[in-house]
């Protein structure tokens, strides 16, 4: 059985179908790569699954069971980075983070949080001094706050350098040997050998 799959998904924006009849079933330790141009649908196919979006039509479902984007017990299983690196400017890089294992219900920031992308050096310096890479990195490292079974990411190796993104699919693959999930936007910055791909083809007019 699935542990996560989509059925006849559509998503409509602005009046205009985006994409319809999209399906997936990913098994517990599937990773899953969106591919096509900007303006495809890739982004929009993500916000709807982290539950910013509300389908025109369709099933999604968890574990066999028929699941509701916007039903906080959804929201609760996932970890969604989107383009927006949401730091708190005024806050530290730790602080940033304990701001984000409070929302997420943990108790103390664990140092594998810091270490995940490197932030050990830069924990004590405010957000709006990081370069574009460093607040990157810093929206990267929530993954490693607290353990969700989904994660959704959109072009999360943009503004990484060689050794970042490689630490980024280090933790992939960790991910998914953990029988995690993994869906991913990329433009062919983010390799994942055994991931299945669903193309969006061209960009919506």
């Amino acid at each position: 059985m699935a542990l996560f799959e989509a059925r006849g998904l559509a998503c409509r924006r602005a009046g205009r179908i985006v994409f319809e009849q999209l399906e997936f079933a990913l098994e517990p330790g599937e990773a899953l790569l969106l591919r096509g141009p900007n303006g495809s649908g890739k982004s929009s196919l993500l916000r709807l699954l982290a539950g910013l979006l509300r389908p025109a039509a369709g099933v999604l479902s968890w574990q066999g069971r028929r699941c509701s984007t916007h039903d906080p017990e959804h929201r609760a299983r996932l970890h969604f980075v989107g383009h927006l690196d949401a730091g708190k400017a005024n806050l530290t890089v730790r602080e940033n983070l304990c701001f984000i294992a409070g929302l997420l219900g943990v108790g103390e920031l664990r140092r594998e949080a810091l270490e995940s992308f490197d932030l050990l050096e830069l924990a004590d310096t405010p957000a709006r001094y990081l370069s574009a890479g460093q607040k990157r990195r810093l929206a990267l490292a929530r993954l490693a706050v607290a353990p969700r079974p989904l994660w959704l990411l959109d072009e999360p190796a943009v503004g990484l350098d060689t050794a970042n993104r490689h630490r980024l699919e280090r933790r992939i693959a960790a991910h998914l040997e953990a029988g995690g999930l993994c869906i991913v936007a990329t433009h062919g910055d983010v390799t994942l050998p055994e991931a299945l791909v669903l193309d969006f083809g061209e960009a919506v007019a």
